[in-house]
């Protein structure tokens, strides 16, 4: 069982810091205008996932296995609409 660390960095701000560093890279790709959307997302996930391994010390097959989750439970709303406007 892996517990979290919410302050890994022994400072409230730096440790804020790095848990929004994953959103503000893929704000700052997408606003740049030179990636597109859906490689920003990879890139900001690929981050994401290196922050939580390395600085929160999360377990990286748990770290892949939550970017799945996340990926099926996003997905799954946006089939679900796709499909009944499909059928509408």
């Amino acid at each position: 069982m892996w517990n979290q660390h919410y302050d890994p960095l022994n400072s409230q701000v730096l440790s804020t810091i790095a848990a929004a560093l994953p959103v503000v890279t893929l704000l700052l790709l997408i606003a740049s205008n030179k990636v597109k959307a859906h490689i920003a997302a990879i890139i900001a996930l690929i981050v994401a996932n290196l922050i939580a391994i390395y600085i929160f010390t999360m377990p990286a097959g748990m770290s892949i296995r939550a970017s799945l989750l996340g990926a099926v439970t996003g997905f799954f709303p946006i089939g679900w609409i796709v499909l009944n406007v499909i059928y509408l």
